[in-house]
């Protein structure tokens, strides 16, 4: 991968550059090309950056960013794009809810991944919610 970034520069991870990275290194998983990516101090555009779930507000931040992308995608009839988003919010609420059960966890860190699994079924629910629901849910938390 360093030698593709080398040799492409690319300022940023988009759509293109994305696709691109996946097809030459396959069969890289997304996740690990986003460890990669991340480890490369490469900014990635959403929605291939994925839902960033280490704090509340990297979560936030990544829901509201998916958010953007899914609304245009939506209004521009790119239902591809969209059902890719919800996607990406689907895979994130399964990994929190995994954590949330594991009994390996340490019990803060399981409420703190049930919180953020219910974050996301927000967001899954009704997408254009859940600025003015967290919003709200951060007053009372």
């Amino acid at each position: 991968m360093r030698e593709i970034l080398a040799a492409e520069s690319p300022a940023a991870v988009t759509e293109a550059v994305w696709h691109g990275l996946l097809m030459r290194l396959a069969p890289v998983s997304e996740s690990y090309l986003r460890e990669l990516l991340r480890a490369a101090g490469l900014p990635i555009h959403q929605p291939y950056a994925g839902v960033r779930q280490h704090t509340f507000e990297e979560l936030e931040q990544s829901l509201r960013e998916m958010l953007q992308v899914y609304t245009e995608a939506m209004a521009a009839g790119n239902r591809d794009r969209a059902r890719y988003c919800r996607r990406q919010v689907i895979g994130a609420k399964d990994r929190a809810k995994f954590l949330a059960r594991n009994p390996g966890t340490p019990p803060e860190k399981q409420e703190q991944k049930q919180e953020m699994a219910e974050w996301m079924l927000v967001w899954l629910e009704n997408p254009e919610v859940f600025p003015a629901w967290v919003d709200a849910r951060k007053l009372v938390r």
